[in-house]
């Protein structure tokens, strides 16, 4: 069994295995579920996958299994050049029931009955904007560009991974958008919210409870956005586990995916096709209009909102807090087990 750790580390240094090459069964799996699949910045560690098992075999080629907690295109690929079979199953799922669990115990902020009425529209936390997650650059772009930067969102100024600053990622794309990089450059980034001044933004712990409380709306910039796969980490189930709807800026197909987990979305108070469309750069500017009108409600409105979605925002806290997505989990966990 080969699997990466610390959490979220891709790099070959990061990879570890377990197993005895004593025993006749030469088979191998390898649990590439944490992270969604980018063929080209992990091909040092696949390549490392597939070296290591031949020398622990003497050279003897043997086959492999890789888990992965994505679906698309991006795994056929995978599976074409390394000759890997690929399993499934809904890892972030799991791990966020474990991060999460016990804070609807908790009086960090109101259930979703008890939310006072939201003072701000949307609140949307993002920290890593360059590489393959340069779409929460456009969606920064978006909200200044859209007169929405009055809204709860968090933003730096460098990369905290790419090391490059949001200006420089923002090249990219001044023949679709000319004004970006004027744009960006007008935002005085870094955007922090209360927590943030005194802690990083972690995956395995709630947080922003002063901003979530205040918001109507949680808008997950999720970690796969390009492209036909689809891959939802825990950036969406915070907006569940802190009682709240949701509006995702994530590959097209995501309301779908979450909802054949058992999660109900928002379709009856607002327009979801943003999720049908299937060009990026579209799809984007379709959240962000749809995130405008809401914006341009007054408070009676916003708070009929909140009042309409509150029976949906329960059944997902309930749903994933009392154990309704853990049924959901458990058989396809089982059946990913089998099948290796």
């Amino acid at each position: 069994m080969y699997f990466c750790d610390p959490f979220g580390h891709t790099g070959p240094e990061h990879l570890y295995n377990f197993g005895d090459d004593t025993v006749h069964e030469k088979r191998y799996v390898f649990f590439h579920d944490q992270e969604p699949v980018q063929i080209e910045a992990h091909r040092v560690l696949f390549d490392e996958v597939i070296q290591r098992n031949t020398d622990l075999h003497r050279h003897v080629a043997a086959p492999g299994t890789v888990v992965v907690s994505e679906q698309g295109k991006h795994i056929l690929e995978l599976e074409s050049i390394y000759g890997w079979r690929s399993v499934y199953y809904f890892f972030h799922g799991w791990a966020c029931l474990d991060w999460y669990r016990g804070y609807d115990r908790t009086f960090l902020f109101p259930d979703p009955q008890h939310r006072p009425l939201a003072t701000r529209t949307f609140m949307s936390p993002n920290r890593i904007v360059g590489g393959a997650r340069d779409h929460r650059m456009l969606f920064l772009y978006h909200v200044i560009h859209n007169n929405l930067a009055h809204n709860h969102v968090s933003a730096p100024a460098v990369c905290p991974v790419e090391q490059q600053s949001i200006i420089d990622i923002a090249k990219r794309y001044c023949n679709t958008y000319p004004d970006i990089e004027q744009t960006l450059t007008t935002a005085n980034l870094p955007w922090l919210f209360q927590d943030e001044a005194t802690q990083q933004m972690t995956s395995c712990w709630l947080g922003n409870f002063v901003e979530a409380t205040n918001s109507l709306i949680y808008v997950p910039t999720e970690t796969v956005y390009f492209g036909q796969r689809m891959h939802i980490t825990e950036k969406t189930f915070k907006a569940i586990a802190l009682g709240m709807p949701f509006i995702m800026v994530a590959a097209a197909g995501s309301l779908e995916y979450m909802r054949s987990y058992g999660f109900r979305t928002f379709a009856d108070i607002w327009d979801e096709s943003y999720d049908q469309e299937t060009d990026d750069i579209v799809r984007l500017e379709k959240v962000i209009a749809l995130l405008r009108d809401l914006d341009g409600l007054s408070d009676r409105e916003r708070g009929e909102i909140q009042r309409h979605v509150t029976p949906t925002v329960e059944h997902n806290w309930h749903h994933f807090c009392h154990g309704g997505l853990e049924q959901v989990l458990w058989p396809e966990l089982i059946g990913m087990l089998n099948d290796i």
